[in-house]
């Protein structure tokens, strides 16, 4: 009897041992005994204007009971937020202003934040601390313009040279009313910068200014003063042939699968749509790379790339295509064409880097040369190229044989130049009185301001 007494009350003192260890293990497991520190979402360093709040977020699962923020500058030291609240939350996003007296003694300040949660974890909760390095900056980067081309046409090209310096330097460039902005290559001396800009022509006014910002959110602004002198460009009608629809159109078009059940005039508004926007954005793309080794000149000569040519089809024309009298497509031809003899002698009239040389599309074989500070050459149509990626090409060096590859008829050569990914006309890259006017006398001028500096 004392038997079956005495394992019953094991087996209950087992039952009540488990629901004990049970009870234990859910509490011990629970969020209101939660073990993980809250957790303070900021930069280790942070450069502060004064201007814009600081936002700092504080998280935890259990939820915030509490938390401070103290600024330490010098000798002195302000609670800037602290709060103990009645109902914690999840999340608290701080806006941290400055006092309004706030004058630091230093340029580097301090701030500690503290932070606890509300779990029951050891009784008192979890709590965090972080600390964060401030470098007070409120002065604007100095930026200042020292020359720049007296004027640009749209369609055209302009350089500028500017001086640029901030300890706290974050980034700069030139923007313009458009969305575009080009970059600056270094020039000459320490903090000194020069770009290329240019005036596409579908945008019917421009604007450029220097912008440049710090790591703190300071910006300074210089205005470009440039004079614009409009130009118009031609308009061409251009009827097309089914000879052509079916030849040219049909052989560029046979690369595509979704061209296969497509007309002629189908297959045509792709090549010249679809095709030429996917062959001039990777000429764009590979365009739009400034170096950003210093140059102390650009000594630019004019282009010459065809001996003896004459132009058949100017830069900028905007071309409206029919078929049976009908408009099917249109599309603005971005480049000079020129034609000698046929199969003749494309030669690169400045020294530079290839970087590209290749088929593309419309364009058929295309080298493409780099010349610096974002000036791009392109020699469109070629029947043999001879050069390749990442050669070097000298002044007078032959490059290539004109031809009639990608969306041409006869043999000619299809000049390009570009302005960090913008088509510029090409006639004042063939101008020596426009580049000594507009490139050589700004950077002489340039530097003998600098010079004195």
């Amino acid at each position: 009897m004392r038997r079956k007494r005495s394992k019953k009350g094991l087996y209950l003192f087992l039952v009540v041992l488990l629901a004990v260890a049970a009870g234990g293990y859910m509490l011990y497991t629970s969020k209101s005994f939660e073990r993980q520190k809250p957790t303070i979402a900021a930069p280790e360093r942070i450069y502060w204007n004064l201007k814009k709040p600081l936002q700092i977020t504080i998280s935890d699962d259990s939820g915030i009971k509490e938390y401070s923020v103290v600024l330490h500058s010098g000798t002195k030291s302000v609670t800037l937020d602290k709060e103990q609240l009645t109902n914690p939350v999840p999340s608290v996003t701080l806006q941290i202003k400055p006092p309004a007296d706030f004058s630091p003694d230093t340029p580097q300040a301090r701030i500690e934040i503290y932070a606890k949660d509300k779990s029951l974890w050891k009784l008192t909760g979890n709590s965090a601390k972080k600390s964060i390095t401030l470098i007070i900056d409120t002065k604007k980067p100095m930026l200042s313009l020292v020359d720049n081309s007296y004027s640009i046409t749209k369609g055209g090209s302009a350089l500028v040279i500017f001086e640029c310096h901030d300890p706290n330097l974050k980034k700069f460039y030139i923007a313009t009313n458009f969305g575009k902005k080009f970059y600056a290559e270094p020039f000459y001396k320490d903090g000194y910068y020069a770009a290329l800009i240019a005036w596409p022509i579908t945008q019917s006014h421009f604007r450029a200014d220097i912008v440049a910002f710090d790591k703190a959110g300071n910006r300074a602004r210089v205005h470009v003063p440039l004079y614009l002198k409009s130009r118009s460009y031609k308009v061409s009608k251009i009827t097309l042939k089914k000879s052509f629809l079916e030849g040219k159109v049909e052989d560029l078009a046979a690369d595509y699968p979704e061209t296969r059940t497509m007309d002629g005039v189908g297959k045509f508004r792709f090549v010249n749509e679809k095709l030429r926007q996917m062959n001039e954005k990777l000429i764009h793309t590979l365009a739009s790379h400034v170096p950003q080794k210093r140059i102390d000149d650009f000594a630019i000569k004019p282009f010459y790339p065809l001996k003896n040519a004459a132009p058949v089809a100017s830069f900028g024309t905007h071309r409206y295509y029919y078929y049976n009298g009908r408009l099917i497509s249109e599309a603005y031809h971005m480049g000079l064409d020129l034609a000698s003899v046929r199969r003749a002698k494309v030669v690169a009239s400045n020294p530079g880097e290839v970087v590209f040389a290749d088929y593309n599309g419309i364009y058929g074989n295309m080298p493409m040369i780099s010349h610096g500070l974002g000036l791009y050459t392109l020699y469109g149509h070629c029947s043999n190229v001879f050069v390749k990626k990442g050669d070097s090409v000298r002044r007078g060096q032959v490059i290539a044989k004109t031809g009639n590859t990608g969306l041409a008829l006869g043999d000619h050569l299809h000049f390009g130049v570009l302005v960090q990914g913008i088509e510029v006309r090409p006639e004042e890259w063939m101008d020596a009185h426009w580049i000594k006017v507009n490139i050589t006398d700004v950077i002489a001028e340039a530097k003998k301001m600098i010079a004195q500096e």
